[in-house]
């Protein structure tokens, strides 16, 4: 799979799209571009008479810029909702039932995990496997891709996944592949996985750990590659299942209520040159493997190195090589988890961040279409919104101070008449209550769009509840919203200064955080809300009441971190049917008797090699998966290595030797073959 570069000439794409579907595509960008100039003309021009209509000092100019690109930015989310809106409306009226036929293509369905729990991702295979094997028997097979690097994590997966392997349909194969190193991560995982074996397979389904696809979609979403040659890639969206916790439960609501209107808006500009969320899609093997294999970035981390944020880079290099990328917003049954709690998002935020912030590189590439330039400028602005956010606030607040503090300039200039200073605060007003407008508008229409799809809108649990649902998710999510801001900005300026994230494997359930580490995640998020609210109520008391939607929720930062994370509030609203969604109520057969995947795995007391010499069966599965001493011996010194066998030479008994055993050396041990073997016909751990 050669590696794509950074640079490279664009090609046409491979199959033309009907005259129909591209005069549509154009209709919805010319729409989509004119409402937004038009907002954010209007938005400008309205607090440039704010601010005032003799010259504005360079403050003044600073805040302008700086809410320009804000107000442009909330005015695109809205000119979009407001597109997908009405094609929401038309996708429900024609909305088609018929059964899918199976494809005649064979597709891989690829699980990358990383020290999950591995139940619930046993689960979510067992329910797709079955009915596609029933189905479309030899078309599909299932690869477990693991980058597991924690010694006890890596036979527990062992222990579930031997047992789904062996139990695997017959007309659908189950199979299960470690990796010794993960280099690049998620993206480096896939990649060596089409370089061994995707020569096989036509088609590649790309899941997360936590995601599950329902069987008939998988099928809808094998034909639908398959009859059109030039697609690339076609991506689904993804529904929030199994929440648990307050925030997840927010979250999966949001996802559900608003956003097919945001889905279909996305889908209604984008076309063929459509984005890729990395997980739920359909892609073409070959396409991938000819285009998509990421280009280093030249430097060192977090800026340089290998690509974090994989999904948006590959779907524009997919396009730049003449493959279409769609996203098909009328398929359902496509489902993922949410982050549990506050503090699980902002540890996801800051990886994200780092991923998104490398994008900024790669906007001018040579080739690129337009299209993937504006999908990777949208993923650095999600994260630079928090920044100029909070710069938009803290300019205010130099104005406030500004005015409270320093006397104005009268003559400015040689005259006999001085230029009093002019702030319009009807205007003001005005323009405040189109921003709130602007802002909330989208989650309105979302509503409006359940409320008119009868289906929908009983499955939400009919006016009064959806009524609450969403007006609790509007308080909730607008308190939520500054501490965002402050986590977000600070990722930033980490990943500008040269911090890298890292990558730490996701908690999928809530509960178990102690109020220390909430405190430790929220402390600068209080100290800013503090004293934002100090500074405001000292300059005017109306800018502290103007601010206080912003400062409460700083000041608040810490309980509500802690409540994000808490089950009771969310099995309290759920009795009335708050925040509850259609799945909820009437659950598809796919989801049916799924484990959330609210909690974590079952703790193994017992060390990761006694588990092991203590099922043969076992220790001979995982002896299968390993590489011979000739392969294991090319990859270089290993320290580890080394100080294990010597060890294990030196020990005089099993126990002794896995008191003396580090992590690093246990996890060395279990990658030896001759060492495996010989655990499972002694007790005494020696090499065979």
């Amino acid at each position: 799979m050669p590696r794509a570069r950074l640079h490279d000439r664009a090609k046409a794409l491979r199959a033309a799209p009907s005259a129909w579907f591209a005069t549509r595509v154009l209709l919805a960008r010319l729409y989509v571009g004119a409402g937004t100039g038009a907002l954010t003309a209007y938005g400008v021009s309205e607090m440039y008479g704010v601010l005032g209509t003799v010259g504005l000092t360079p403050l003044q100019w600073a805040f302008l810029v700086v809410f320009a690109v804000n107000f442009t930015w909330v005015s695109f989310a809205l000119v979009q909702a407001s597109l997908g809106f009405l094609r929401h409306l038309s996708q429900s009226w024609r909305r088609r039932s018929r059964i899918p036929m199976a494809p005649s293509i064979r597709t891989a369905i690829l699980v990358p995990v990383y020290n999950e729990d591995p139940a619930p991702v046993a689960n979510a295979i067992r329910a797709m496997t079955g009915p596609l094997a029933d189905v479309a028997p030899d078309r599909f097979a299932v690869f477990i891709l693991s980058d597991t690097n924690r010694a006890g994590a890596w036979v527990t997966e062992e222990e579930c996944f031997r047992h789904l392997c062996l139990s695997a349909p017959e007309g659908c194969p189950i199979y299960y592949r470690r990796r010794k190193d993960n280099v690049e991560r998620k993206a480096g995982n896939i990649a060596e996985w089409v370089g061994r074996w995707g020569g096989a397979f036509e088609a590649m389904l790309i899941l997360d750990a936590d995601s599950v696809i329902a069987p008939e979609t998988i099928l809808s979403l094998a034909g639908r590659l398959e009859a059109d040659p030039g697609l690339g890639l076609l991506q689904t969206l993804p529904s929030i299942f199994g929440a648990r916790t307050l925030y997840a439960r927010l979250q999966q609501f949001a996802n559900r209520c608003y956003g097919p209107i945001f889905a279909n808006g996305l889908a209604a500009w984008h076309g063929l040159s459509g984005n890729y969320w990395g997980h739920n899609a359909i892609i073409r093997t070959r396409a991938f493997a000819e285009s998509c294999r990421l280009p280093e970035l030249p430097g060192a981390p977090p800026l340089g190195g290998h690509i974090l944020s994989h999904d948006f880079v590959e779907a524009a290099l997919l396009r730049r090589a003449g493959w279409g990328v769609r996203f098909d917003t009328d398929l359902e049954g496509s489902y993922e988890q949410a982050p549990p709690s506050l503090v699980d998002t902002m540890i996801r935020d800051r990886r994200w961040c780092q991923g998104n912030m490398q994008h900024a590189r790669i906007l001018f590439a040579r080739g690129l279409r337009w299209t993937s330039r504006l999908h990777l400028l949208s993923g650095v602005m999600s994260y630079l919104t928090a920044l100029l956010w909070l710069m938009l606030i803290l300019l205010g607040l130099a104005l406030a101070t500004q005015a409270a503090l320093i006397r104005p300039e009268y003559f400015t200039e040689p005259s006999l008449f001085p230029t009093w200073p002019v702030f319009d605060s009807e205007r003001a007003i005005s323009l405040f209550a189109v921003s709130m407008a602007v802002v909330l508008a989208p989650k309105l229409l979302g509503c409006l769009a359940a409320v008119l799809d009868l289906r929908r809108f009983a499955a939400f649990g009919g006016p009064i509840v959806l009524t609450w649902s969403v007006f609790i998710e509007m308080i909730l999510s607008a308190l939520y919203a500054p501490v965002l801001m402050i986590t977000q900005a600070r990722d930033i300026c980490a990943t500008l200064i040269g911090r890298d994230s890292g990558w730490t494997p996701q908690r999928r359930g809530g509960g178990g955080m102690k109020l220390a580490e909430h405190i430790r995640r929220n402390r600068a998020a209080t100290v800013a809300g503090a004293a934002m609210a100090g500074i405001a109520w000292t300059l005017n008391t109306d800018l502290f009441l103007w601010l206080l939607p912003v400062t409460a929720g700083l000041i608040l930062s810490v309980p509500l971190s802690w409540i994000s994370e808490r089950r009771g509030p969310a099995r309290a609203l759920g009795v009335f049917g708050i925040l509850s969604t259609p799945e909820e109520r009437h659950p598809p057969p796919v989801l049916r008797g799924l484990a959330s995947g609210d909690g974590p795995a079952t703790a193994h007391q017992a060390h990761p090699l006694r588990r092991l010499r203590d099922d043969p069966a076992l220790c001979r599965w995982h002896a299968a998966q390993l590489a011979s001493p000739v392969e294991e011996g090319r990859n270089g010194f290993d320290p580890e290595m080394i100080t294990g066998l010597a060890k294990v030479d030196r020990a005089p008994d099993f126990e002794t030797l896995i008191e003396w055993l580090s992590p690093a050396e246990t996890l060395a041990l279990l990658r030896y073959r001759p060492f495996i073997e010989g655990l499972s016909r002694t007790e005494r751990a020696t090499v065979a």
